[in-house]
């Protein structure tokens, strides 16, 4: 009569030595869910940032075209014509246009503080509208509008007002000589990181209070989005007719895709990482299944002595080896999701846990999980009932 093996028979015998070994299974299993979950983490955490950086994106746009000065044929630095930014609003395309002019003065807390001692802090020139053409805000107070650019107020940039001490408006700050209020402070610009560090006033007030010149150190230009290409090619031109070469223009936006590419970089490399140690999880099982072949010779005699065939006893064995697998491949796909929410929650992102890094981490450890068992089971099928009970 043929021996059969019903499925729901081989799960229940697979599963036999994984329960008389409980703390052996366990550590075996771990190797695997190690693996697992930092291969399914890196990938979570890969989407949840992109998908923070692409937010940010279709929050800021990426329509904003920021032209420069650069330098002449001769090595020295340019300067912008006074009437650039007027000529970037008749260009076609453009929506809005602000600007900013570096100054030659200090920011700092007292009077008592050398001249000399600049924090890192500089000091701006800037437009009333400056703050929605970077998509900005304010964290306490306001920004410049066209009564203030007349007096002596100073809008200050997130890390400047935390260097200076300054946590609300109304506070004093030192400028050239003279007191200046604080009219409010401004949340971080992740367009013009470089404002972060800046105390911000009128044009008028710059001119008037530190004989500054109105031309701009940097324009900010939102463009439509449809011909942000074209608007980019023409802004040299548009700011500088005369010397177009010495206008530099840039898309701050660059940045913010630049950092998911350099993501994409890293989610490589952890990936490998994972893969070692998934490997590492995989030899462990293996190790694990040849000890339990050596540890129930008398187990297979016996069975193989009851009419069970080789079949059997290499479908038991890999079975043993596949739950023992599939157990530390859903641990690990626990771990790395749960990783990933409570990392991207810190952060402020969205969690995002890719279908496929679910199934695929489940896949992966099956996989591993058949591979390391073939041997062990091929091997103990391989034992005759004579031989296999002899040995024990």
């Amino acid at each position: 009569m043929t021996s059969r093996l019903l499925p729901a028979d081989l799960l229940r015998v697979g599963a036999v030595g994984l329960r008389t070994r409980r703390l052996r299974a366990v550590l075996s299993a771990l190797g695997i869910a190690i693996g697992i979950a930092s291969m399914v983490a890196v990938l979570g955490l890969s989407e949840s940032s992109r998908a923070g950086l692409l937010h940010q994106l279709d929050r800021l746009g990426t329509n904003l075209l920021t032209a420069a000065p650069g330098q002449t044929l001769g090595g020295e630095d340019a300067t912008l014509p006074e009437t650039a930014a007027q000529s970037l609003r008749r260009l076609g395309g453009v929506q809005r246009v602000d600007s900013v002019r570096s100054l030659d003065a200090t920011v700092r807390r007292s009077d008592r503080i050398d001249p000399e001692e600049t924090g890192g802090i500089a000091v701006d020139a800037a437009d009333p509208g400056l703050l929605q053409t970077l998509g900005g805000s304010i964290v306490r107070g306001r920004f410049l509008n066209s009564a203030t650019v007349r007096t002596r107020s100073v809008v200050l940039g997130a890390a400047a007002a935390q260097q200076l001490g300054i946590d609300r408006p109304g506070q004093l700050v030192y400028i050239a000589g003279r007191w200046w209020t604080v009219l409010g402070i401004m949340a971080p610009l992740e367009l013009a990181p470089e404002l972060d560090r800046a105390a911000l006033m009128g044009y008028d007030a710059a001119e008037r209070e530190l004989g500054a010149e109105h031309s701009a150190s940097t324009i900010y230009l939102r463009a439509d989005p449809s011909v942000v290409g074209r608007v980019h090619d023409l802004v040299p031109s548009a700011a500088n007719p005369e010397h177009a070469e010495e206008v530099d223009v840039s898309r701050p936006s660059d940045a913010l895709a630049a950092r998911a590419e350099a993501n994409d970089a890293l989610t490589g490399l952890f990936l490998g990482l994972g893969a070692v140690a998934l490997l590492v999880g995989g030899i462990g099982i293996a190790n694990t299944m040849v000890i339990s072949v050596l540890e129930r010779r008398s187990e297979i005699g016996l069975r193989r002595a009851l009419g069970a065939t080789r079949g059997h006893v290499r479908a038991q064995f890999l079975v043993e080896s596949l739950l023992l697998a599939a157990g530390g491949g859903l641990v690990g796909v626990l771990i790395g999701t749960l990783v990933t929410g409570a990392y991207a929650s810190a952060r402020g992102w969205s969690a995002v846990v890719p279908p496929e890094a679910l199934a695929g981490g489940l896949v992966a450890a099956l996989a591993i999980g058949a591979a390391a068992g073939l041997y062990p089971a091929g091997r103990a099928a391989r034992l005759s009932p004579t031989e296999a009970l002899r040995g024990a």
